[in-house]
């Protein structure tokens, strides 16, 4: 029934800023590498997710290789509301990647907040939060450059040491356009540090336009609790969502129903074999026993992954 119902809400709601509009907090699926890609989204719209990002495309790649494009960004019919995340640093660039994915998403997003030593080093990702003028560009070129003013042009950041600093970048973006923000409460230093929920409540109460809270959020109850602390409009997940797509319909755990669906969904849609056997692993975390992680954890063809899942839990 949960499915049903987030179908049906799924055909009504079609824009992303109608969903910051409805006075719902906006339960969102955060751009994750190897991810976050069409079957998984398929899969935790079923329960109850709202929006989906794609997984961090290049967008200097993806302008310039048609292989690229065909790798890196599937979608289809029902795949809505979607984010395209970019890693951009040229304001044309990004103008150029946004008009690709135009006719097939319904907004896309820049990378501010990756910190990963490569991403950093190419001029990409969390570094951008140094560079205010920088990101404000990029947003206002996007803005004047896509005619759809339904096409919503958001970003994703960490936050500074120094939170002034913060809240100039993301009052910049606001004067430029920006749709909304995402703000994960670390900053590019910090990794398993607890998230600075404050600091996220502080950004909030500068800005007029959405903000979506990220980090750290397991259960649907820590989404409410981040939605209290800091008055988000949206709660951005990511690793919670892989050890229980149905989270967002309320499950503490994965029910086998869940893993049912992503076995029809991934055979469905030929997920390759390693990303279709990672998310099982995920998923199955909490509900298996060390001994069972270790058999199945090295099992190594599709069918052997369905003999075992039909054997000890009648998927």
């Amino acid at each position: 029934m949960i499915g049903k119902i987030a179908e049906t809400k799924q055909c009504q709601i079609k824009d992303p800023m109608d969903l910051f509009n409805s006075g719902q907090v906006v339960k969102i699926c955060a751009p994750m590498v190897r991810y976050s890609k069409l079957s998984f989204r398929t899969l935790v719209r079923k329960y109850s997710c709202d929006l989906c990002y794609t997984p961090m495309i290049v967008a200097a790649d993806f302008v310039r290789s048609a292989k690229a494009r065909d790798s890196e960004f599937t979608t289809n019919k029902g795949d809505h509301p979607l984010i395209v995340q970019f890693a951009a640093k040229e304001a044309q660039v990004l103008c150029d990647a946004a008009h690709i994915v135009c006719p097939f998403a319904d907004g896309i997003d820049l990378n501010c907040g990756c910190p990963q030593r490569w991403a950093m080093a190419e001029g990409y990702g969390a570094c951008l939060i140094n560079k205010p003028e920088l990101v404000r560009d990029m947003v206002r070129h996007v803005r004047n450059q896509i005619d759809n003013p339904r096409f919503s042009v958001s970003i994703k950041i960490r936050i500074h040491e120094d939170l002034k600093r913060t809240i100039d970048l993301c009052q910049k973006a606001e004067a430029a356009g920006v749709s909304w923000i995402t703000v994960h409460g670390r900053s590019v230093e910090e990794r398993h540090q607890p998230v600075h929920y404050d600091a996220i409540k502080i950004i909030k109460e500068s800005l007029s336009i959405p903000i979506v809270a990220n980090g750290d959020i397991k259960t649907l109850k820590d989404a409410e609790n981040v939605h209290h602390l800091t008055g988000a409009d949206g709660i951005m997940v990511a690793r919670g969502l892989l050890a229980n797509p149905a989270m967002f319909a309320g499950y503490e755990e994965t029910p086998l129903k869940c893993i049912q669906d992503w076995v029809d969904i991934a055979l469905e849609h030929g997920t390759p074999f390693t990303c279709f056997h990672h998310h099982l692993m995920y998923m199955m975390e909490r509900i298996t026993s060390k001994q069972e992680k270790k058999v199945f954890n090295i099992l190594s063809s599709t069918s052997a992954v369905l003999d075992y899942l039909n054997d000890h839990y009648g998927v």
